[in-house]
């Protein structure tokens, strides 16, 4: 049988279009809120930031895995993705995330096995490779105790 994790995170309203997201057994928690173009916060964590971080961050692992598996020595590695979002039928989504990933070796003999294993590291993203996974909605509407009720 395969292995199968679970990753979970939650995040609280606190104001506006403002919030806390945690991550289970991480810290610290982090403050978020829409982003100023839809009615946010500017220089606060949107949902947008962390979904284009979390492509970043997961290539990073991913590669630097790949490198050490391969014995491949790499003098940094820095990702930027930008995100496009656009509005479709049915709302926003992201429509195109450019993943642009920026190596130094130490030498040029070096030159493309690092890029071999740059596209290795991209085909093996798990965030990326998870971008048209299926959603399971879970909803749960809760109805908060009346004013002066008393819990048994």
């Amino acid at each position: 049988m395969s292995p199968s994790y679970t990753f979970e995170s939650s995040a609280r309203w606190t104001r506006g279009r403002r919030g806390v997201v945690k991550g289970h057994d991480v810290d610290p928690a982090m403050d978020f809120s829409a982003p100023p173009q839809f009615q946010g916060t500017a220089g606060v964590w949107s949902p947008e930031h962390f979904f284009t971080a979390a492509v970043a961050t997961c290539f990073i692992t991913t590669f630097q895995a790949i490198a050490e598996i391969s014995k491949f020595s790499t003098g940094s590695l820095e990702v930027s993705v930008a995100g496009q979002v656009e509005k479709e039928e049915g709302g926003f989504r992201f429509t195109r995330l450019a993943v642009r990933p920026t190596l130094t070796i130490d030498s040029e003999s070096d030159r493309e096995r690092g890029t071999r294993l740059l596209e290795k590291a991209e085909r093996a993203c798990l965030v990326s490779r998870s971008l048209q996974s299926q959603i399971v909605f879970e909803p749960q509407v809760l109805v908060a105790p009346a004013a002066g009720a008393v819990e048994a």
